[in-house]
């Protein structure tokens, strides 16, 4: 390898410099512009400004070079064939007008027409015939005096239109029309005066005119065969004018007097047109889907913004936190639901029923709610008609249907007893007499039961006598009747059972003996797991 003298470098492309003295190194343009076109020209000098060694061309040797090269590389080009040859009388065979040389003509046209021909044609006399109408005379006797007809046009047919007056005015001094329109206030309507400005009315044209442009051009006598006369216009009569049925309903007293004395009609009777009340149509509700109430779900047919519907607030206030609960059972086909047993509570403040099933230990069920606060519709009762259960409809052996679900009633408790002997009308006699059976029941000394039907049911042999035992011992103390009332307010299902911090703290409200052994005893009977109580049979101890 050799090494360059100067630096020391190897000599190798772009290690080794010529002229040591130079400092331009740019290159030439070959970018430019000619008449706003971009073209690329030639470099004729190097980096720098250096001469190029290599043959320069003229811009002819270029063009021409550039025009050779096809040829050089891919030879002289081919000619294409022939095409086949056509004889005349088979390209030009059933051609006729001069579109195939590329000349358009005009459509054809009718043939122009011979006067002379035309005169041959007509009869060679033609008489006239003078009327006898004189319109000076008209115009004389019958000036200033004008038929008022009163007419509708019915355009409910179609879409958007209805049923609009006109006053329509013949006037007999030159049988021209006039169709007047009737604006009423606040009728959202432009106020023009005139329908059809006043003008003679064709009744029958000439079958030849049938296509004559009437928008530009006034109809004379020779395209019309009949024009309207004062004798068109009938009251109770439809009139076509101008593509439009007009019905006429009435008229002013002078033309009912011109008609008799013109044609000897009298009897032009006036057609009420007023508009009549369409009858008021049955609103029908969809059959009910089960979810919520029937009032509810009507609300939404009645109104796009639905309302909740009215309550009897009085109602309401006299019977708040009053409630009726008995006790049932589920009349079932399987055997394991004999033993079950439910709480009815009936709210009689909005006259709704809930269910509560009280848990038992080992029974394979889990208790709690059976049903939340609904209204229950009576079997038998229609969707626009719902009857509700009521009061009267609870007693000791009546069957209530719940939604498919049959209880039958077996007990009820005090404040029920009260409230029916309160209420006697409300309920009927198979009603009062259960109750009565059941108060007979409950004085009538409990029989002797013996060891086996003792050991059957001891635990609700202990709570009788120990509620009865504390009946004893507080027979001297005032009744605290309204101790049911407070726990009814914290239980808002009626289930019969509230939380022990909430029963703590009502019997705190009451100062009741909560530390005493034996209420300790019945609060303990009255638990049901951990965190409920029942505070029914707890209550009964302190009601005489």
């Amino acid at each position: 390898m050799v090494s360059n003298p100067v630096h020391g470098l190897p000599f190798l492309p772009g290690t080794s410099f010529k002229d040591l003295t130079k400092t331009a190194f740019h290159r030439s343009q070959t970018l430019g512009y000619r008449n706003g076109y971009a073209v690329v020209r030639r470099p004729t000098v190097g980096i720098g400004g250096d001469r190029l060694k290599v043959n320069q061309l003229s811009q002819a040797d270029l063009d021409e070079l550039a025009s050779k090269i096809p040829i050089l590389t891919y030879g002289q080009a081919r000619q294409a064939p022939p095409a086949a040859f056509v004889p005349a009388h088979v390209a030009f065979d059933k051609k006729v007008f001069l579109e195939s040389q590329g000349i358009e003509l005009n459509p054809p046209e009718k043939m122009a027409l011979d006067p002379y021909t035309e005169l041959r044609k007509q009869p060679l006399r033609k008489y006239v015939t003078p009327t006898d109408f004189d319109q000076l005379k008209q115009f004389l006797t019958f000036d200033k005096q004008v038929l008022r007809f009163y007419a509708i046009w019915d355009d409910t047919d179609s879409m958007f239109g209805e049923c609009r007056t006109y006053i329509i005015h013949y006037y007999l001094m030159d049988d021209t029309v006039e169709i007047r329109e009737v604006h009423e206030r606040n009728d959202g309507r432009d106020p023009f005066p005139l329908l059809m400005n006043r003008q003679r009315m064709p009744k029958v044209l000439v079958e030849n005119a049938k296509n004559f442009p009437r928008c530009v051009l006034e109809i004379s006598d020779k395209e019309v065969l009949e024009w309207y006369t004062a004798k068109d216009f009938i009251v109770g009569k439809p009139l076509t004018i101008l593509g439009r049925t007009f019905f006429i309903y009435d008229c002013d007293p002078f033309t009912r007097q011109y008609y008799q004395e013109k044609f000897g009609i009298s009897d032009l009777p006036r057609i009420d047109m007023s508009k009549k009340e369409p009858p008021p149509m049955k609103q029908e509700l969809p059959p009910y889907n089960g979810f919520g109430l029937i009032e509810d779900s009507a609300q939404n047919c009645f109104a796009l913004i639905p309302k909740a519907p009215q309550k009897d607030v009085i109602k309401m206030l006299m019977n708040e936190n009053k409630v009726l609960r008995y006790l049932a059972t589920l009349e079932s086909p399987f055997p394991e639901d004999k033993g079950r047993r439910f709480v009815l509570s009936y709210f009689l403040a909005t006259d709704m029923i809930s269910i509560f099933e009280p848990p038992v230990r080992n029974s394979g069920i889990i208790g709690g709610k059976y049903l939340g606060r609904t209204k229950v519709v009576k079997p038998g009762s229609s969707v626009e008609n719902p009857v509700y259960y009521g009061p009267s409809d609870f007693f000791i052996g009546a069957v209530i249907e719940v939604f498919g679900h049959r209880f039958v009633i077996l007990d009820t408790d005090d404040y029920v007893l009260k409230y029916m002997e309160s209420n006697a009308a409300q309920y009927s006699p198979e009603a009062l007499l259960s109750i009565q059976n059941h108060i007979r029941k409950q004085e009538a000394p409990a029989p002797e039961l013996d060891g086996q039907q003792a050991e059957e049911d001891p635990g609700v042999q202990d709570l009788e006598a120990l509620i009865d035992t504390i009946q004893k011992q507080l027979k001297d103390r005032p009744c605290r009747d309204n101790i049911r009332e407070a726990f009814q307010i914290y239980d808002k299902e009626a289930s019969g059972y509230v939380d022990r911090e909430t029963f703590f703290k009502i019997c705190g409200s009451y100062q009741l003996p909560v530390d005493d052994s034996l209420i300790k005893e019945l609060i303990r009977m009255c638990s049901h797991g951990e965190d409920k109580i029942d505070y029914y049979n707890f209550v009964r101890a302190f009601s005489n």
